[in-house]
This record gives C-alpha cells, structure tokens and sequence, in this order.
C-alpha cells in the first residue's frame, strides 16, 4: 500500500484530506486571505476570522462556490499553502497519489478542473483519480453500496444540497439543488433585518441559525447577538428567539424538502419500496441542525437518519475506497471517467 496515498475532499465550507491509514489529517475552512495574488496572509480557519473585517488592501476570498471551483489562481494559491503547511506538519504530500471527490451534478470542465488544480500544483502528483462524491458519501454514512437495496442520501452542503439515490454500486437518479447552509445564513440576514431593522454579518447569523434552530422542540430558547441598526447606524444588541429563527429557515429547507420529493417521484417503484422501509440518510455540515431529522421526517413521511460524521463523510469514505481493494474500481482516472463510453 503507498503510505503517500490522500483523498482530498473540496467543499464549498471547508476543505477535508484523509491520509491512508491515518485518518483525517486536515479539516479547515476553504478561506484564503491575500494582498495580491503572490502575497497570501492566511488560509482556513486563520483567514476566515478575517472575514467581514478586513481593511480594504487585504481581500478574503472563497475560491469553491456551490461545490466547484470558481477562481482558479486563488484555488491553485490556497492548494500550494495547504501542502507547504502539511510538509511543515510532517505529511509531504509531494510525489504522492490521490482520490479526489467530485459532485456528479456538474459539468465535465468543472469536474476535471478539481484534477487540474491538484496536477498544477507544487505537490507534483504520482496518480489522480475521480470518486463520485455521492458514492464516497454513502460509504463514509456506513451505506452498503453495493447492496440491491435502493438508499436514498441527502448530502447538505454550504452552498449546494446534493440527493442522490444509489444501489447496486452505481448512482440511479442524482439532483443537485442550489440550496444549503449559506441560504440559511442568508434566509436569517433577511428576517433579522426585516424584523428589527438590524443588519447582522453571516458569520453571526450562522452562529445564531447553530444556536437556536430547534424544529420540534416546545422549549423556546433565546439568544443575543449584535449587529448594525438600519435606522441609526450604530451597534445594537438584539435578543433572538428560536421561534424566529426556525421561521426564517423553513423557506430555504422546503427548497430542500422539494427537490426530495421530485427526485422520489422519478425513482423505479422497488427502489421506493427500499426507501420507504431505509429511509433518508442526511449528511454534510448542515446535518448536524437540531431538529432537523423531525422536520424532514414531517415533511416526506419517511424516517430520517442523521450521518454522525456528516461533516467529513465524504473524506472518510474515500478512506475507505483507498485502504479496501474491494472498493479500488469506484476511483477512476481521468480518460476512463470522462471517455468510459468512447
């Protein structure tokens, strides 16, 4: 087995790399802040406290949005920056072999640039294959696969929700909705506003949206948070209810709630069978929302299972793609993923 075999999982959020036979060996947000392109400042979790406060020659920046790369330099900066800071920490990724993940709902250009931007990079890469990111998702939730049994699996991401129906070792129906954590942030930023005529920051409302989301819970819960008032301009402090913040949430979650039923609707009836006794699996970062297993369960009339891992399911999963021969075919080069059917 190479010992310098990584899976490298790009989020939207943050930014996952699992070592064989080691684990997770870096899990920090997928943040770079710079001067210019050549003078970077900070990456993960050190840039995004920067973010919303940074003087105006300092630019922070998200090179992933809704699941792909966006800004090719700035990814290409941040990529160079993790592998200096991993070498320094004792894992040289240089020279060695890679299993990236990549949503299946997106083009073939934006699927290879995940491979582009690891193959230009200082690491210098041996091999780079391609996992459907849906199919490492399911086997870090602790899915079989490979079972006939149909499963269902909702991965809700920062930017995007991606369903996904697999059986047999293969993807079925696969949707990505542009819906997710970040919609809920924003969902928050606009009632807040409307309500108290108080502008919060999305770094506030994804702490208040943590804090008191609660769908099913009768106890209300509150919390204060500061922001600026619309009307006078100065910092307020403001006391939030879980009440007002489940409001706010519920519009982005029935986008969620609808692509679900519209994805169910075109599964074959024996795979819904399998998802009626199954259920729904939900992962991804936003999982981990209180509540959240009731109100889909209300909402499909389906039970609802909460991944424990939903944050790194994907990164563990190819994990287990890169130390099981069994699992060795789902990672494909780049010429057989795009020209398999030549």
């Amino acid at each position: 087995m190479n010992s310098k075999l990584y899976g490298i999982d790009f989020g939207t959020y943050s930014i996952k790399i699992y070592k064989s036979r080691q684990g997770v060996c870096f899990h920090q947000n997928s943040v770079i802040a710079y001067k210019s392109r050549d003078q970077v400042i900070a990456i993960g979790e050190e840039a995004y406290e920067m973010y919303g406060k940074q003087p105006d020659y300092i630019s922070v920046d998200f090179p992933i949005r809704s699941g792909v790369i966006a800004d090719y330099d700035t990814m290409l900066s941040l990529v160079n920056c993790i592998a200096m800071d991993m070498a320094r920490a004792g894992n040289k990724m240089k020279g060695g072999s890679f299993v990236i993940a990549v949503p299946t709902e997106v083009t073939d250009v934006e699927k290879k640039t995940f491979y582009d931007i690891i193959d230009a990079s200082i690491i210098r890469p041996k091999k780079i294959r391609i996992v459907e990111k849906p199919l490492a998702d399911a086997l870090g939730c602790g899915i079989d696969i490979e079972s006939s049994l149909g499963a269902l699996l909702v991965n809700i991401g920062a930017d995007t929700t991606e369903i996904t129906v697999i059986s047999q070792g293969g993807i079925v129906l696969s949707r990505l909705c542009a819906c997710g954590g970040n919609k809920f942030d924003e969902a928050l930023i606009a009632a807040v506003r409307k309500r108290y005529n108080l502008m919060i920051g999305p770094r506030t409302a994804e702490q208040v949206k943590i804090g008191l989301t609660s769908y099913g819970d009768t106890e209300l819960k509150t919390m204060k948070a500061c922001g600026r008032d619309y009307v006078s301009g100065l910092p307020r402090e403001r006391e939030f209810s879980s009440d007002m913040v489940n409001r706010a949430i519920a519009e982005p979650l029935e986008l969620i709630i609808d692509d679900i039923k519209s994805v169910l609707e075109r599964v074959p009836p024996e795979i819904s069978a399998d998802v009626y006794h199954g259920g729904i699996t939900i992962s991804g970062a936003s999982s981990a929302l209180a509540g959240l297993q009731n109100y889909v369960s209300e909402a499909t009339g389906l039970s609802v299972n909460i991944a424990p891992n939903g944050a790194t399911s994907v990164v563990e999963g190819l994990g287990i793609i890169m130390e099981n021969p069994a699992f060795s075919y789902l990672a494909k080069p780049l010429r057989r993923t795009y020209y398999e059917n030549d």
